[in-house]
C-alpha cells in the first residue's frame, strides 16, 4: 500500500502525539524528527509519515521554510495527502504560525480550501459554533491564557485565524456535522465557491471526528490536533487494522514534562 497520509508537525509533542494517533487508528506509521534530507528513507511498508519539526514558536518565515521543505520531502515519498498538525490549544500568536504555515502548504498544493479542527475530545478539547474549550471553559478562560509564549486570550479561532490570514475563514457547525460526511463534504464546497479559504470545524466528540475524516479525504491539506488526524487514519482503507499501541510493562520508564502548564504542575 503506498503512503496514504503525511503529517507535519509544528513541535515534537505533537509528532509523537499525532503518530501515535495515526497507529492507534490502524496506519503503519513512521516518525521523523527535524527536516528531512535527501538521505532520510521511510520504512517500505508505512501508511502515514510524521515529521516533527519545532516551528511552533519561531519567526513565521522560518516555521513557513521548513514546513514547505517537510512537505515536498512527504510528497517525494507519495504522500497523497497532507495533515498540519498543531496543538489542541491552538497555540499562536497574532502573527501565526498556524495561519501563515496553513496559507503556505495550501499555496504550494494549489488548494482552494482547507479544514481547521484542533479539538481533542479526551483531552477535554472541543470546539463548538468556532469557539474552543477547554473541558467546560471557553480557552480564554482556562489557565492556558497564561501560557508563557502563547497566552491564548481568545477562544473564537475564527478570531485567532482572521488575523493570521488575508483569507476568508468561515465555520462548519455542529448542526451539519451531526449530518454525516455528505452534508460536511456540501458544505466545503458551498465555502469553496464563496471564497472562503480556511473553515473552522466544529467537534464534541471522537464520533464527530470520524465525520470530519471521512469527509476531508479528498482534501490535499488538512490541518488540526491529533484527533483530526486519527479520524482521517480511520477513514482511509487500509489492510492492517486498529492495533493497541503497545506499552511496556516491566523495567524502569523515565517521564519528560515538557511545559508549565496547570495539569503538568499538579501531576508532576
Amino acid at each position: 500500500m503506498p503512503l496514504r497520509l503525511g503529517c507535519t508537525a509544528d513541535d515534537f509533542t505533537g509528532g509523537t502525539d499525532v503518530a501515535t494517533a495515526l497507529r492507534r487508528a490502524g496506519l503503519r506509521t513512521a516518525l521523523v524528527f527535524g527536516v528531512p534530507d535527501a538521505d532520510t528513507e521511510l520504512p517500505a511498508d508505512c501508511d502515514a509519515a510524521v515529521v516533527a519539526l519545532k516551528c511552533r514558536s519561531t519567526p513565521a518565515d522560518e516555521a513557513v521554510s521548513e514546513s514547505l521543505a517537510t512537505q515536498k520531502w512527504l510528497w517525494s515519498k507519495g504522500a497523497a495527502q497532507i495533515h498540519f498538525t498543531y496543538c489542541s490549544t491552538f497555540a499562536s500568536t497574532a502573527q501565526g504560525n498556524i495561519g501563515t504555515v496553513t496559507d503556505a502548504l495550501l499555496d504550494a498544493a494549489g488548494a482552494r480550501v482547507t479544514v481547521l479542527c484542533p479539538a481533542s475530545p479526551p483531552n477535554g478539547r472541543t470546539v463548538y459554533q468556532g469557539h474552543l474549550f477547554v473541558h467546560d471553559q471557553l480557552l480564554s478562560d482556562s489557565p492556558l491564557r497564561h501560557h508563557p509564549l502563547n497566552p491564548m486570550t481568545d477562544a473564537s479561532l475564527r478570531h485567532l485565524l482572521t488575523a493570521q490570514t488575508p483569507h476568508r475563514v468561515g465555520l462548519v457547525n455542529h448542526a451539519t456535522i451531526s449530518r454525516g460526511a455528505d452534508a460536511v463534504r456540501d458544505a466545503l464546497l458551498a465555502h469553496e465557491r464563496d471564497g472562503v479559504r480556511h473553515v473552522v470545524a466544529d467537534a464534541l466528540t471522537d464520533d464527530d471526528l470520524a465525520v470530519l475524516g471521512a469527509a476531508c479525504l479528498e482534501l490535499p491539506v488538512v490541518t488540526g490536533a491529533a484527533g483530526l488526524a486519527e479520524g482521517l487514519g480511520r477513514a482511509y482503507p487500509t489492510g492492517s487494522g486498529a492495533t493497541d499501541v503497545p506499552v511496556p510493562r516491566t523495567g524502569r520508564a523515565a517521564v519528560l514534562a515538557g511545559n508549565c502548564s496547570a495539569t503538568r504542575q499538579r501531576r508532576s
